[in-house]
């Protein structure tokens, strides 16, 4: 099964410092058909103003995941951690058993980025916060995981998020045999059997043992490997 989300399809907010736009249902915006994929709950395409961005604010029992894709941001927690994040670096806050935390764009140009939200497989952990920079090797990066991978950020569920590059006319396949997956490219388009998949559009996978992604372009995009 695959169903196609284009761009234009997805939820919308936007105000003064804000240009967001929703994979699936979250805060004001509501679609029954999109509540998630497995443990996936969020997926926000947000676009943050110069000197603007999150004021503190609180979660509990998510995994939430930042990809920055241009600028940086700001993260400060109460747990104490502080760290900017840069394009090209992934951010991992496991909320646990409650935490407050700030995502502020601090730079001078606006900043782009998924922010990507996973329910753990247990309640009450401890919370904490990394970040790390991952090399743009062709093929798939593991960025974070619960599933054992080695030199990835952690998170606490049966879940991998990668990083993919191919150049145009690459083909690639992934094995999801009992599992779910949701693409997201950032630049470029893929074809995933007759379905094309551009920039920004999402493409949730499920009751396929192989994704096959071929670029039709030079392309980067995320992937989800999932429980179901």
């Amino acid at each position: 099964m695959l169903d196609l989300r284009p761009f234009a399809s997805l939820g919308r907010f936007e105000n003064d410092w804000l240009t967001a736009r929703h994979h699936f249902s979250f805060s004001d915006y509501h679609d029954a058909q999109r509540m998630g994929w497995g443990p996936l709950r969020v997926w926000n395409d947000d676009t943050i103003k110069a000197q603007s961005g999150f004021p503190p604010h609180g979660h509990a029992d998510m995994e939430i995941i930042t990809y920055v894709r241009k600028g940086a941001i700001s993260h400060g927690d109460s747990q104490g951690n502080r760290g900017r994040t840069a394009a090209g670096e992934v951010q991992v806050m496991s909320a646990g058993r409650g935490i407050r935390h700030s995502e502020m764009n601090l730079e001078d140009e606006d900043t782009q980025l998924f922010q990507i939200w996973i329910m753990p497989n247990a309640r009450g952990l401890a919370p904490r916060w990394e970040a790390r920079t991952f090399p743009s090797a062709d093929g798939l990066v593991p960025l974070a995981s619960g599933r054992g991978v080695p030199s990835v950020l952690e998170i606490a569920q049966d879940a991998t998020l990668f990083a993919g590059h191919l150049k145009a006319g690459a083909r690639l396949s992934h094995d999801l045999k009992g599992r779910l997956g949701y693409l997201v490219p950032t630049v470029g388009a893929l074809q995933v059997e007759d379905l094309t998949v551009g920039a920004r559009d999402g493409l949730a996978v499920g009751a396929l043992d192989t994704l096959t992604l071929t670029a039709a372009q030079d392309t980067v995009f995320v992937l989800a490997d999932l429980p179901r």
